[in-house]
C-alpha cells in the first residue's frame, strides 16, 4: 500500500502518525519546522526553555494518564499546581483553583519529542493536497490517507482538486495570540500562573520560573485577541502595550529584556463534539479544534483516535 501521509508535526499529528506505525503500517510524517512540536514550541533563552505557546496541560482521560505517567517516570513532565491568581483592573487579585495543571522541566516541545522518537520526521513543506484518478496525493506523493494535523484553515488552504467537500466541513475558526516574553534581574512577583480578565491587551500571564522549576525570573504573557489581530503583520509592536500591562497589573519595573512571538491562529473557537474528520476519500483531520476537549490533551486524543480509525480501516 501507499504510505498514510501525515502533514504536521505537533502533538496531534506524531500521536497520528505514532498510532499507525505502532500498527506496523507505513507512514510519513511531514513537518515544514526546522523543529517539531506545533504550538507545543519553547525557545531557549540564556541556556533554558521557555514556553511561548501552550503554558501547561491537565489531564482527564485515563490513557492519556497513562502517557502522562510514563512522561513523569522518566522526568519529562510533572505536576505544576491546581491554583491560578486572578487579576482584574481595578479589583484585588484573587485565588481560583482547578485541575491539576502539569509542566515540563525541559519545555513542552520535550513532550512530543518523546512521542515521535521511533518515527523519522521529514522536514517539507506541503504545497497542496489532491485526490485524482481515485488516487490521494500529498503535492506528488500517492497516499492511501492524508491526515492534516492543523487548524481548519490551514487544512483548508492546501486542500486541491476532489476535494472540495471535505474543504467545506472544515469551518471552525481560531483567534491569534502574541506571546511575550519577558525577562529581570529578580523574581519580583508571587504567583504561578494569572488569569486576567477585562484588560484590553493581556489575558494570561505564567511564571515559567515556577513552571520549569528553577525559579529563573521569566514571565510569559499571552494577549488578548483584539491587541493581537491588527498587530499581525508587525507583532513586535505589540510588545511595548503588552510591557505595560504587566507593569500595572503586576506593579512590575520595566524587564531587562523582551521577546515578542506570533500566533496567527492560536486558539480554536467555539465547539465541536467530533474528535477528527475522515473522509471517503482517505482524508483525515486532526487537532485540538476537534474533539469535546482542547488544548494538548484534546490534541493526543484527536490525533490518537484518527489514527486508530486509519488502523480499523488499513490494517
Amino acid at each position: 500500500m501507499d504510505p498514510i501521509i501525515v502533514v504536521g508535526a505537533g502533538i496531534s499529528g506524531v500521536a497520528c502518525a505514532r498510532t499507525v506505525a505502532d500498527a506496523g503500517l507505513p507512514v510519513q510524517l511531514l513537518d515544514r519546522g526546522r523543529r517539531i512540536g506545533g504550538r507545543m514550541a519553547s525557545r531557549r533563552f540564556e541556556g533554558r526553555p521557555v514556553d511561548m505557546g501552550a503554558s501547561y496541560f491537565t489531564v482527564s482521560d485515563e490513557r492519556f494518564g497513562a502517557v502522562v505517567e510514563g512522561w513523569r517516570e522518566a522526568g519529562l513532565a510533572r505536576p505544576w499546581t491546581d491554583t491560578f491568581t486572578v487579576l482584574s483592573p481595578g479589583s484585588a487579585p484573587r485565588t481560583t483553583t482547578g485541575p491539576t495543571r502539569w509542566a515540563t522541566p525541559q519545555g513542552l516541545r520535550s513532550l512530543v519529542e518523546d512521542l515521535a522518537a521511533p518515527l523519522a520526521v521529514e522536514q517539507a513543506a506541503v504545497a497542496q493536497v489532491t485526490h485524482r484518478d481515485g488516487v490521494l496525493h500529498v503535492d506528488d506523493r500517492p497516499a492511501s490517507a492524508a491526515v492534516l494535523a492543523m487548524t481548519d484553515s490551514q487544512a483548508r488552504a492546501v486542500l486541491g482538486e476532489g476535494l472540495a467537500e471535505d474543504a467545506a466541513v472544515l469551518t471552525r475558526a481560531s483567534e491569534p495570540v502574541i506571546a511575550l516574553v519577558a525577562w529581570y534581574a529578580e523574581r519580583l512577583w508571587d504567583l504561578d500562573g494569572a488569569f486576567v480578565n477585562d484588560d484590553p491587551d493581556l489575558a494570561w500571564i505564567a511564571d515559567d520560573g515556577s513552571r520549569r522549576g528553577d525559579l529563573a525570573p521569566y514571565l510569559v504573557a499571552h494577549s488578548t485577541p483584539e491587541l493581537a489581530q491588527p498587530h499581525l503583520e508587525a507583532p513586535q509592536e505589540a510588545g511595548a502595550p503588552m510591557v505595560a500591562a504587566l507593569r500595572r497589573l503586576l506593579d512590575l519595573p520595566e524587564p531587562e529584556g523582551t521577546y515578542v512571538h506570533r500566533w496567527s491562529q492560536a486558539r480554536p473557537i467555539g465547539e465541536r463534539p467530533a474528535p477528527f474528520h475522515l473522509s471517503e476519500r482517505g482524508l483525515g483531520v486532526c487537532g485540538d479544534g476537534w474533539g469535546p476537549v482542547s488544548k494538548v490533551e484534546g490534541a493526543w486524543l484527536s490525533g490518537t483516535a484518527l489514527g486508530e480509525e486509519l488502523v480499523r480501516h488499513f490494517g
